[in-house]
């Protein structure tokens, strides 16, 4: 079971661990800035135990909405989905046109994900992520799964 809360509802130091724990720090680097994905609006899902098993973090600018972070510790739950939509619906009410976020080439699941949900591919920015590694010199030059992490790639939905 989870319940889906406003990161606001939650403490800072949680918020602050869980980025941390996952991310190495709680600031996310991409080309067009550093964010403290603590400090942001966003959502989480908590388990029974209270512990945070999802997180989204998102900004509002004029009419659009940009998601920057979306993490869930257990795949294939429906978490990432619950979330995702507890954004699209804040980002409805704040009268938003559209939704946008970036990932990476190497985040082959996100990429899917993201196109299950609507999301379209709206420009590559190659080589993208050397500009983030000079924001942030953590990001690591390969993935996991063995792909070279380079570009970014951002993705849109327009809102009904």
């Amino acid at each position: 079971m989870m319940i889906i809360i406003p990161n606001n509802e939650i403490a800072k130091h949680m918020l602050t661990d869980f980025f941390a724990k996952h991310w190495g720090t709680p600031e996310m680097a991409i080309s067009s800035g550093i964010f403290r994905c603590d400090e942001l609006d966003g959502f989480a899902a908590v388990n029974e135990s209270g512990e945070i098993i999802g997180c989204i973090t998102y900004t509002i600018d004029g009419k659009d909405c940009e998601i920057i972070s979306l993490d869930s510790m257990i795949e294939n739950k429906g978490i990432g989905t619950a979330l995702l939509q507890q954004v699209e619906e804040k980002a409805k009410h704040a009268h938003c046109q559209r939704i946008k976020l970036i990932t990476t080439n190497d985040n082959v699941n996100a990429i899917a994900f993201y196109q299950k949900r609507g999301y379209q591919f709206a420009a590559v920015f190659p080589n993208a992520v050397e500009k983030a590694r000079r924001l942030k010199p953590e990001i690591p030059e390969v993935a996991e799964n063995g792909i070279l992490i380079r570009d970014e790639i951002l993705f849109s939905k327009v809102i009904d």
